[in-house]
C-alpha cells in the first residue's frame, strides 16, 4: 500500500508568519515574504529524516495555497517564489501542487489512494482531512517524522 505524507508550506515548514510585514506585502501582491521566510527546521535534520522516509517507501508530496483573493499575475510570481524556496532548501518531495486558497486539501492527493499523513498548521485544514491521519504543525513535526522513520 502506498503510503503518502503531505506537506503543507507556509506555517509548516516555512516560517511565512515570522517574516516582517508579510500580511501587508501579500496584499500588495509582493511574493517576497514567500521566498524570503526562514526554515521552521534544521534543513539537514528534515531533509535527512525525509530521505529515510523515502527510503522506506513514503511519497511525499507538497499541498500549498496560494495567497488568499490573488489574481492569476500574482499566483504565478507566489508559484514562482515557493518553488525556488523548495528548491534553496533541497526539500525532497516527489510532487508539488500549488492551489487556491481555501481548496481541500484531500481533494489533491486523493488520486493517490494509499494511507495518507498530512503535516499542516491549520486546524481546520486537519480536520477536514479524510485519507488518513494528520500531525499538527503547531508542534514539532521533526519529531514525529523521526519517531515514524524509527517505526517503520
Amino acid at each position: 500500500m502506498l503510503k503518502v505524507l503531505v506537506f503543507d508550506m507556509d506555517g509548516t515548514i516555512a516560517d511565512l508568519y515570522g517574516v516582517e510585514n508579510w500580511l501587508n506585502l501579500l496584499r500588495a501582491e509582493d511574493a517576497t515574504p514567500y521566498r524570503i521566510a526562514s526554515p521552521l527546521y534544521d534543513n539537514q535534520a528534515l531533509n535527512e529524516t525525509l530521505k529515510a522516509l523515502k527510503a522506506q517507501g513514503w511519497h511525499i508530496v507538497v499541498t500549498t495555497w496560494l495567497a488568499k483573493g490573488s489574481t492569476k499575475k500574482y499566483d504565478d510570481r507566489v508559484r514562482y517564489a515557493k518553488r525556488q524556496w523548495l528548491t534553496e532548501q533541497g526539500f525532497p518531495y516527489d510532487e508539488l501542487h500549488m492551489v487556491k486558497y481555501g481548496t481541500p486539501k484531500h481533494n489533491i492527493t486523493k488520486n493517490l489512494g494509499g494511507f495518507q499523513i498530512l503535516l499542516d498548521d491549520n486546524a481546520e485544514v486537519r480536520k477536514d482531512w479524510n485519507l488518513g491521519d494528520t500531525i499538527d504543525a503547531n508542534f514539532n513535526i521533526l519529531e514525529q517524522l523521526k519517531r515514524l522513520a524509527e517505526a517503520e
